[in-house]
């Protein structure tokens, strides 16, 4: 089971700093593997200074389920959660609800390994 924290606004993990209304993931870090947040500032927000953040890395733990829809609360593998990936689309493979497309440029926020998606994901080099 999972928790998720943060400054939320809503049910489909939107928080204070993300709130659009294809702001509906959450992400799990590596330091606490049985929560879930809304974005990184909500992470740092909810832990104290000292808090070490420890990020998955995408290749050696492709298996863990990182993210999850905030609409029908799917957890996902980073992989899955790119399935529904094309120009400017990025879908939950499950319900079909619509991702924000420019959390691709933080990637490297959240979490190890993502060089390889630089050029699969447009990310910025």
């Amino acid at each position: 089971m999972y928790t998720v924290c943060g400054f939320l606004i809503d049910q489909e993990t939107r928080c204070k700093h993300w709130h659009s209304e294809k702001d509906i993931i959450a992400l799990k870090f590596k330091c606490c593997p049985d929560k879930y947040y809304p974005c990184l500032s909500c992470h740092k927000e909810k832990n104290d200074a000292a808090h070490i953040v420890l990020k998955y890395h995408l290749e050696k733990e492709k298996d863990e389920k990182l993210i999850l829809c905030g609409k029908c609360k799917k957890e996902l593998t980073f992989q899955e959660y790119q399935s529904k990936i094309g120009p400017n689309t990025l879908k939950c493979p499950s319900c079909l609800s619509h991702f924000n497309p420019g959390c691709k440029l933080h990637y490297d926020m959240y979490f190890e390994g993502t060089e390889a998606l630089i050029s699969v994901c447009s990310l910025p080099s």
